[in-house]
């Protein structure tokens, strides 16, 4: 081997590592192996894996949340069917069914071409290169961030705030970002900020800058979709919806009813959450529960009418 062969193959070999710790574009998956997807970083690289296990939940399971399931449903709708739709923010209580909503909106509509997309948002800032590798695409992606919030200085916040509206590039139009939050304005609000705001002569208050960029990121959502706490009436009858789906009889859901409760009581909340997990543990040792003991189900502790 030559000189110059020797050297040409060092630079060969030399290129070939430097290629391997170098950022590389994101690749697409294989589209047809799921409905929803997750980005995530693999060995240094973002990787977009199709999820082998999709959450089943239909819209018929959540319960109490009619007024959002209708204006997320008639959102979702419009995108799929190629009208205009807006990125939503869905904000509140927490375990009363925001991402679950989401989920279930995928399997009410993946057969009419609908895809999710899970994004952290330690991963936003790969927003771009996500919107351009689906770009041209046939079906509608959602882009799904659980539980948003971000810090002072985060870099995901400028990503995802330039994405919804103030980039130089139009956004495309087979793409919206659903993002759940329990912040309605999803970075944390000091009291110092309330030092920002000015009172003209008229009485009129204005606030300051830092409380305007604070809610500058929602206010770039297009539908905002609130959900509150349960009530008690509501709380039961996500529990006895629950029960019925794991196959429990009429008699069995009356019987669980202040033990429902009580689980509720020692959680210290009445969430669609709590509700699912008491159901899913009460399904699960119904049928090692001795006749005595279920019918001790139904005698609660005094008092607990009013909880």
């Amino acid at each position: 081997m030559s000189a110059v062969e020797h050297l040409m193959a060092r630079a060969e070999a030399l290129l070939g590592r430097l290629e391997a710790v170098l950022p590389q574009p994101l690749a697409a998956p294989d589209w047809q192996a799921s409905t929803a997807f997750r980005l995530r970083k693999r060995a240094g690289r973002m990787v977009l894996e199709p999820v082998r296990h999709v959450a089943s939940i239909r819209l018929s399971d959540l319960k109490e949340v009619e007024p959002q399931k209708q204006r997320l449903m008639r959102n979702t709708e419009q995108f799929v069917a190629g009208r205009p739709a807006n990125n939503v923010l869905l904000t509140g209580a927490k375990g009363t069914g925001k991402s679950s909503l989401i989920k279930a909106c995928l399997n009410e509509f993946a057969a009419q071409g609908l895809r999710l997309i899970e994004v952290d948002k330690a991963d936003l800032v790969e927003l771009p290169d996500l919107v351009d590798l689906v770009a041209e695409r046939p079906e509608r992606f959602v882009i799904f961030c659980d539980d948003l919030s971000f810090d002072e200085g985060e870099l995901g916040y400028k990503a995802l705030k330039s994405m919804l509206d103030g980039s130089i590039a139009a956004g495309s139009d087979n793409v919206l970002i659903y993002a759940t939050s329990n912040r309605r304005h999803l970075l944390p609000e000091q009291m110092r900020d309330n030092l920002g705001y000015k009172h003209t002569e008229d009485g009129e208050v204005h606030p300051g800058e830092a409380v305007e960029e604070k809610i500058s990121l929602s206010e770039r959502f297009g539908l905002w979709v609130s959900f509150y706490p349960f009530s008690q009436q509501e709380y039961l009858a996500i529990v006895a919806q629950w029960l019925s789906h794991f196959g429990l009889d009429e008699a069995q859901i009356a019987a669980a009813r202040q033990p429902s409760l009580v689980w509720a009581l020692e959680r210290g909340s009445r969430s669609g959450r709590v509700a699912y997990q008491f159901a899913r543990d009460l399904a699960g040792r119904a049928e090692a529960l001795p006749a005595a003991a279920q019918a001790n189900m139904a005698s609660p502790p005094e008092g607990l009418d009013h909880v």
